[in-house]
């Protein structure tokens, strides 16, 4: 095993895999750089408790903050500066409760300092215990991970060399061309016999092997589709340091890009079915991509890759068709969704991948990852909603209906329905005009709120927890629960379910049983050797990051030793290569934690956009007065104001409701050039009413009133 790093020192090669600019190093970076050589008396020697849990990069200004402390000498407790001289906040541990899952015998209690609004880097510190990891509290607390999840998927593409401008010490040679993939004889057509050849670039490697499998590219690809479309103001900002940057689309749609156009070759041109997965016969060793060179093969076509197919190109078409540089792209990815659902209607309508039984019907033999599927109704329906939306042809949802007379499953690779009450949730204005959409926020709503009654009871005041949740992927399982719950808080505004999201978050970064950031390279306690080959042979010390591991799964399939019995499923996990089970990396799961960080850092930027990016309206000259001007108003979406400053001034800026609450925290003391500067907040979270902004330019009060309609 390769030598763990200090402490929070994996941070800093993390922000180097950006471009190299003079500002590489971040604030997020310099505060852990600082926190290392600080020669504070004490501050050196002192390690962080391991009964101290906690999310290890941070907080919201305004958000839920909460961490578990476990089997503590005292009720009492102290948030302080990091360097401990100063102490911020006092409280008291909330009631004991113990956490069957994690440990019969330990016993966990919450610190809840929600009300501390200071913002800084501090630890948590208990008499006799010790003190927690450092973690932050600041408005965008969670871009730099946003950023981290989404470049995950650079690192992840096959067919290319990742450069040292854009992947730092990750930096590798292509691997997988895959320009001569030999089509199985599974597959083989007459146009297509067995043996010969196609070309077949691009892509995501799927996991910690070197396979690139539909089924679960349909998902993972579907996923972040929906992220932009949901948040396309933030995302058209946001920027990942990946070499598209910078051009005419957002940085999640290049990257999704890279997956969609090596899925269309995937699908048959002659008939539209689309093979299941791309593949060598066997997994390769632990070696670097381009070291990687067994023959590979389409294999088998089935109605679970055509469908989800269809699907994940019915969503591209409608996102893709807003871009003049990918109109014609959308076009011809209709035409495959339209080709690809009826080969599942006709030719492939009883094609179910069962890789035994091929391999006992063809050579060679095929032996990674099955994504089998004895059920693709689900696949259907899900075909069915986003075909229906893009085209608003009702004819197939009425094929098709959407499962609305029970509650909302989490969806998976294997279970894609609930994607299609997303989709049909976000354009419920279109749904409403053929289907019951009552039905559909009451499915929705009903798993929403035994989710969040679940995480109200736990001991750990998550959500995530119950003992069936620790399977393979468990942590896939716990973002997607509370991706369900941005749903349902989409549609309602009730916090309730935004910060039950949040706890999952928390959860993934720290707030679990194992008190690790299950995602490489983020936080103070991360995972160091993933079952991902990348990471295992590249020769750098810390993995490539920005993933997420799999996390907690009571199976253990892998046969590693684990540090706790098998009855504390909460721990089956084990920081260990071998360990596939609980620790390797895979891209399905990547997009449900992209889609949470990226979901709620939008949902919560004071802007509605990422840090430092506003909006400007081109003014060549100086305005004669200082002022605000804002549009429009009333006002049920995103809001615009205009700062017009004579000099260069420092601003704040609020908004209050009629009793004089703040209910937003636009600008805290920003220093801003002379001119006029035009920012974006978020109004549709804000209930009907009459608001007032209150502007400070320079010393100078003004406000002005808003109203929010619904």
């Amino acid at each position: 095993m390769r030598k763990r790093t200090e402490a929070g020192a994996r941070l800093l090669p993390f922000f180097a895999a950006r471009p190299i600019h003079a500002d590489l190093m971040t604030r997020r970076s310099l505060i852990v750089l600082l926190l290392l050589v600080s020669s504070v008396a004490g501050r050196a020697a002192a390690q962080p408790s391991e009964q101290i849990r906690l999310n290890q990069v941070g907080f919201w200004t305004d958000g839920p903050k909460k961490i578990v402390v476990v089997d503590s000498p005292t009720l009492a407790y102290e948030i302080r500066t990091a360097d401990l001289q100063q102490v911020v906040y006092s409280g008291v541990l909330g009631d004991r409760q113990q956490w069957i899952s994690a440990n019969y015998e330990e016993w966990a209690r919450i610190a809840d300092f929600t009300d501390l609004t200071t913002e800084g880097t501090f630890v948590l510190t208990v008499a006799g215990l010790g003190m927690s990891h450092p973690f932050e509290i600041r408005r965008r607390v969670y871009e730099d991970v946003v950023r981290a999840v989404l470049k995950a998927f650079y690192f992840a593409r096959a067919s290319t060399a990742l450069d040292p401008a854009h992947a730092g010490p990750w930096a590798r040679p292509a691997g997988h061309p895959d320009t001569s993939v030999r089509v199985h004889a599974s597959a083989a057509t007459d146009a297509r016999p067995a043996g010969s050849t196609i070309t077949s670039p691009r892509g995501w490697y799927d996991a910690g092997d070197y396979g690139k499998y539909v089924v679960n590219s349909g998902i993972t690809t579907a996923t972040l589709l929906m992220l932009y479309e949901r948040f396309p103001a933030y995302f058209d900002a946001l920027e990942t340091g990946i070499p598209e940057s910078g051009d005419a689309l957002p940085d999640v749609l290049d990257e999704v890009l890279w997956n969609l156009r090596w899925m269309m070759t995937m699908q048959d041109p002659d008939d539209g079915g689309v093979y299941h997965k791309l593949t060598t016969p066997n997994f390769e060793g632990m070696v670097m991509p381009h070291v990687a060179t067994q023959q590979r093969y389409v294999v088998q076509k089935s109605a679970a890759a055509a469908l989800d197919f269809a699907a994940v190109a019915a969503i591209g078409a409608r996102v893709l068709a807003g871009f003049p540089s990918t109109a014609s792209l959308a076009d011809s990815l209709l035409d495959g969704a339209f080709r690809a659902w009826d080969w599942a209607h006709g030719d492939g309508q009883d094609l179910l991948y069962r890789q035994w039984a091929m391999n006992a019907a063809f050579d060679p033999d095929i032996n990674t990852g099955e994504y089998g599927d004895a059920d693709v109704y689900d696949e259907y329906q899900w075909a069915a909603a986003e075909l229906f939306i893009t085209t608003e042809a009702d004819s197939f949802l009425v094929e098709y209906p959407p499962p609305v007379t029970g509650k909302a499953s989490v969806p998976s690779w294997g279970s894609v329905a609930t994607l299609g009450l997303w989709s049909l949730a976000h354009h419920r204005d279109l749904a409403g005009a053929v289907m019951d959409t009552t039905a559909l926020r009451t499915a929705l709503l009903e798993q929403a709120d035994q989710l969040e009654t679940d995480g109200s009871l736990s001991a750990y005041q998550i959500v995530f927890g119950k003992a069936p949740d620790f399977v393979w992927g468990s942590n896939a399982i716990a973002a997607n629960q509370a991706n369900l719950l941005l749903v349902a808080w989409q549609w309602t505004r009730d916090d309730r379910y935004l910060h039950a999201a949040q706890s999952n978050l928390d959860y993934l970064l720290g707030r679990n049983a194992v008190g690790y950031s299950f995602i490489t390279g983020i936080g103070d306690r991360t995972p160091m050797h993933p079952h991902h080959r990348p990471s295992e042979a590249d020769g750098v010390v810390d993995p490539v990051p920005g993933f997420l591991v799999g996390g907690p799964n009571k199976g253990r399939e892998d046969g590693c030793t684990y540090p706790f019995p098998v009855n504390m499923p909460a721990r089956s996990w084990v920081d260990d290569v071998c360990s596939y089970a609980s620790n390797e990396v895979a891209i399905n799961w990547q997009a449900s934690v992209a889609f949470l960080a990226g979901a709620l850092e939008a949902i919560m930027s004071p802007t509605g956009l990422p840090m430092g990016v506003f909006v400007e309206r081109s003014d060549p000259q100086l305005p004669a007065a200082p002022g605000i001007e804002g549009w429009p108003n009333p006002v049920d979406g995103l809001a615009h104001y205009a700062l017009d400053l004579v000099d260069d001034s420092r601003v704040f800026a609020s908004v209050y409701d009629v009793m004089g609450r703040r209910v937003a925290r636009l600008i805290d003391g920003d220093w801003m050039h002379a001119g006029r500067h035009v920012r974006a907040f978020d109004a549709s979270t804000l209930p009907a009413g009459v608001y007032l902004m209150r502007v400070e330019i320079g010393g100078r009060p003004f406000s002005r009133p808003w109203i929010v309609v619904r």
